[in-house]
């Protein structure tokens, strides 16, 4: 069983939605937080959102009001829901787990990556 799998990627137009999930298997989705990740060719991982083991969410300021994070414990998975997506939200994006979020920003981890979803906006 694959550690982390995401779906829910495609293509939309601006002003679109999309949710991405991110089923875990047992051993990834433990008491750490959780998480998602955005990448672009040539650019590094950006986080996107958090979610804590307590469910306290965290989005990064250029989703805020438009991205929410969630999760399901009883099924191992967690979701990014996406609105009013723009041209910037285009590219991968990765489940990650086990790691520590603080202060706004991951201090330990995330050790667990998924493979990735293509997520492209277009006008």
């Amino acid at each position: 069983q694959e550690d982390l799998v995401e779906s829910g990627g495609g293509s939309v137009q601006v002003g679109g939605s999309l949710r991405l999930s991110c089923v875990a298997s047992r051993r990834t989705y433990s008491s750490y937080c959780l998480g998602w990740f955005r990448q672009t060719p040539g650019n590094a991982r950006v986080w996107v959102a958090a979610i804590d083991n307590d469910g306290t969410t965290h989005v990064a300021d250029s989703v805020k009001g438009r991205f929410t994070i969630s999760k399901d414990n009883a099924n191992r998975t967690m979701y990014l829901q996406m609105t009013n997506l723009n041209d910037d939200d285009t590219g991968m994006y990765y489940c990650a787990a086990e790691g520590v979020f603080q202060d706004g920003g991951w201090v330990w981890g995330p050790n667990y990556w998924g493979q990735g979803t293509q997520v492209t906006v277009s006008s």
